[in-house]
Parts: structure tokens; C-alpha cells; sequence
């Protein structure tokens, strides 16, 4: 756990997330998409669409499909599980999910652990 540890990474303040919409950040040279669901929940995937190879993630629509919170891409509207990254139509398509921290106000990644 202490390696895990070293490498959180503080990407932006809780508040540059309004609720139910995502962000993009640069963590240790990866795109990563942050999104914020309802008031505390806090979630992070490669930001990068597998199938259009567009940083767009971020941009997507939030909402959820039965018991999975996701992520509609913005280009071809496939849905990507928002806590484990995978794309519901097609897990080709899925992506890396990161754990996320929340810690005085600052949200915090570990890219290192996907």
C-alpha cells in the first residue's frame, strides 16, 4: 500500500467538477477523464474513446443503465462503466478505471495502480 501510496496525484479541486459531468487531466502523461456523481461520488477512466481514438470521455454524458453509474461517449454514444471502465456494448471498447481520492478539497488519482 505505501507505493500505491507515492503515487496519488492531485488532479483538481473538488469544486472544478460540477455534479453529474466529468473533467479531463493530465496524470503521469495519461489523459484521464474525473467525473463527479451527484455531490461525493468521484470516479476516473482514460479519457482517450478506444474506437475514435478522441480525448473526449470527459465530455460525455453522465447518467446510468440499471445498477452500472456510466459514461455515454460523446462520438458514438457507447456506455463505459464509469467504476470499472468497461464499455457495456462491447468490451473491446473499455478502458483503464483509476482509483480516486478525495483529500481537502483537492481530488487525488493513482494512475500507477491500473
Amino acid at each position: 500500500m505505501d507505493t500505491l501510496v507515492s503515487h496519488w496525484t492531485a488532479a483538481c479541486a473538488v469544486d472544478d467538477i460540477l455534479p453529474d459531468t466529468g473533467v479531463c487531466a493530465r496524470v503521469d502523461g495519461r489523459h484521464i477523464a474525473i467525473f463527479r456523481v451527484g455531490q461525493h461520488q468521484f470516479f476516473a477512466i482514460d479519457n482517450v474513446d478506444p474506437k475514435a481514438g478522441a480525448s473526449v470521455l470527459s465530455r460525455g454524458l453522465v447518467g446510468n443503465l440499471g445498477e452500472h453509474l456510466v459514461v455515454a461517449s460523446p462520438l458514438y454514444k457507447h456506455h463505459i462503466d464509469l467504476r470499472t471502465g468497461v464499455c457495456l456494448e462491447s468490451p473491446d471498447w473499455s478502458v483503464r478505471s483509476y482509483p480516486v481520492l478525495v483529500e481537502d478539497g483537492r481530488v487525488l488519482v493513482n494512475a500507477a495502480a491500473a
